[in-house]
């Protein structure tokens, strides 16, 4: 990996819908001199979590509906990092060189509060993988 050629990372979870594509966002903004950010899943819904969206809009400014769509993994390039966002179930089957798994519950249905303690994980989150890749680069 280097800087010329940023690393894709690829923020995986079931439905493309919510944790992915808050990651995606705040990789986008926290972290795109480092690396270029991707969201994915193995099924997509027709939008993105309205309260996703309508948080991430509060709490950092970025509007989710204008930059991005829920999207199959199939759709992204083929990833150097994997972060797979915390699949209850079963989490998408994706490999790349370098993978973790963040084990974020989803708070689809759960409260303002819950939302933000996820977005402020995610954060964390994003901002040890900016570290842990420039250390790489």
């Amino acid at each position: 990996m280097t800087s010329i050629n940023k690393p894709k990372v690829a923020f995986v979870c079931v439905h493309n819908s919510c944790r992915s594509q808050m990651a995606e966002a705040l990789g986008k903004k926290l972290a795109s001199d480092v690396f270029e950010s991707y969201s994915a899943g193995t099924q997509v819904k027709d939008h993105i979590n309205p309260d996703a969206v309508r948080m991430m809009k509060q709490l950092h400014g970025i509007d989710m509906e204008q930059t991005q769509f829920s999207k199959l993994i199939s759709d992204i390039p083929q990833p150097d990092v994997v972060i797979f966002m915390g699949c209850n179930v079963s989490c998408p089957s994706l490999t790349a060189p370098y993978t973790e798994n963040w084990g974020l519950d989803d708070p689809t249905g759960e409260s303002d509060q819950v939302f933000a303690d996820t977005i402020a994980n995610i954060e964390k989150n994003v901002w040890k993988l900016r570290e842990t890749l420039s250390k790489m680069a």
